[in-house]
């Protein structure tokens, strides 16, 4: 799953590293997944945000995603203004 976001309370490079730090670590902790900022790397009020996981099961995948979805989209200083899933 793909998150573009806006972090409009980011003023700098460090800001926004802590922003998305803090987002993959929860990530990673609660659902364990792997996450990492895809793209819009020098830009201080835009990322990319993916994060994969892998399961035998899609009904598995697809639960354990909505539900990172859903901690990314109450995450403070994140912003979600587009979303897409792919299944490999």
């Amino acid at each position: 799953m793909t998150w573009e976001l806006h972090l409009a309370a980011c003023r700098s490079l460090k800001d926004k590293r802590h922003v998305l730090k803090s987002l993959k670590d929860r990530l990673h902790n609660r659902f364990n997944v792997s996450a990492a900022e895809t793209a819009h790397h020098d830009l201080w009020q835009r990322a990319e945000l993916t994060a994969c996981v892998v399961a035998t099961d899609r009904r598995h995948a697809e639960s354990v995603l909505r539900e990172a979805d859903q901690l990314v989209e109450a995450a403070d200083g994140a912003r979600i203004v587009d979303t897409s899933t792919s299944f490999f």
